[in-house]
């Protein structure tokens, strides 16, 4: 029997209870598909920062290096001073741990509501590929006269061109393999950012050349914002850098129905990916049994796929679809008609009887 190491993180406020749910669905998954994945449970996030001051302690990236993937719930805590947390936790595992890409998925599943007019599930099935680790969320920059009228801010985005080039080639290889529009679009801002986005055009039209069954083109990032409301339809794989993707990926979760839905991935190709619901920590609704588990849950799936057990994540994405197409009044939390136990058990239902 195959057996796959994961660390789960929690997280904060909602976190767990979307994590549990999660769970449920991959041991009946795992069962069914006669795989076993050993979870190992990690405390990192506001409550163990309040209680110890430290976000993650000596030695924690070293050992989830050792692992096949980390499951996450969610950062974020109402006592902690926000930044804290995101740069201490969520950056520095993507940074330490190379996951040089941000997968995200924008997918309509049947009987969910689209804030667009007449758009349809066939409509809206594209996936955003996002630089992870540099751009203007490397950290570089610094500030003069802090607090004086003279102040002076300055935030640089770095590109080099080995970061630029191998998220463009893993974006590349996996509109190779989903084989849907076979349809790259690069988003940039090349008539503004002219230093920054010369480098990424030109490298994505040279990686281009090897890639002649992919028809490769470019939309600049307004263009984009208008486009994913007017005609999401056009995309198949977008590839962007690390802040443009953070702004578009926030908007393809919306047509898609909302944060309830939005699962991600942060990649290291030859190292350990990090899965999570886009949603965040939700502290409002801790501990009220209300919040969509399916992003959480489609996060799941994703770790799936990502591991080699790509049957069983395209099973377990056929269960959400039928939870969304024939029982959920709403994604948002309180109004789905369901609690977030229940949301997990019909999905774990449906993983266990309908056909793979």
């Amino acid at each position: 029997m195959k057996s796959y190491n994961i660390a789960v993180i929690p997280g904060d406020g909602t976190g767990p209870e979307v994590i549990r749910e999660g769970i449920k669905v991959l041991d009946v998954i795992s069962q069914r598909f006669g795989f076993k994945l050993n979870l190992h449970y990690y405390d990192f996030g506001g409550g163990r920062y309040l209680k110890t001051g430290e976000t993650l302690p000596d030695g924690a990236i070293d050992e989830l290096k050792k692992y096949d993937a980390i499951y996450l719930g969610a950062i974020g805590h109402p006592d902690v001073k926000p930044g804290i947390l995101e740069k201490g936790i969520l950056l520095r595992l993507r940074f330490e741990l190379d996951q040089y890409i941000n997968l995200r998925p924008v997918t309509l599943y049947p009987g969910v509501d689209c804030p667009l007019k007449d758009k349809r599930p066939e409509d809206i099935d594209f996936v955003v590929v996002r630089e992870n680790t540099e751009g203007l969320y490397a950290g570089a920059g610094g500030v003069l006269k802090k607090g004086t009228p003279d102040e002076v801010a300055i935030q640089e985005s770095i590109n080099t061109r080995k970061g630029v080039e191998r998220c463009i080639r893993f974006a590349f290889e996996y509109c190779k393999r989903r084989n849907k529009g076979n349809k790259l679009t690069l988003c940039g801002k090349t008539n503004v950012l002219t230093f920054a986005f010369d480098l990424w055009e030109r490298t994505f039209y040279e990686v281009a050349k090897e890639y002649p069954e992919i028809k490769a083109d470019y939309a600049h990032i307004d263009a984009i914002t208008m486009w994913f409301v007017k005609n999401p339809e056009w995309f198949d794989v977008i590839v962007t850098d690390n802040m443009f993707g953070d702004i578009i990926t926030d908007l393809g979760a919306m047509i898609q129905g909302g944060m309830g839905i939005a699962a991600g991935g942060n990649i290291n190709p030859d190292g350990v990916s990090m899965f999570e619901p886009i949603g965040g920590s939700a502290p409002k609704y801790t501990g009220q049994n209300v919040v969509n588990p399916l992003a959480a849950i489609c996060a799941a799936g994703m770790m799936l796929e990502h591991i080699g057990e790509g049957k069983s994540a395209q099973l377990l994405e056929k269960a959400v679809m039928e939870v969304t197409g024939k029982y959920l009044k709403s994604l948002a939390a309180g109004k789905m008609g369901y609690s977030t136990t229940e949301v997990g058990d019909l999905v774990a239902k449906f993983v266990n009887e309908l056909s793979p």
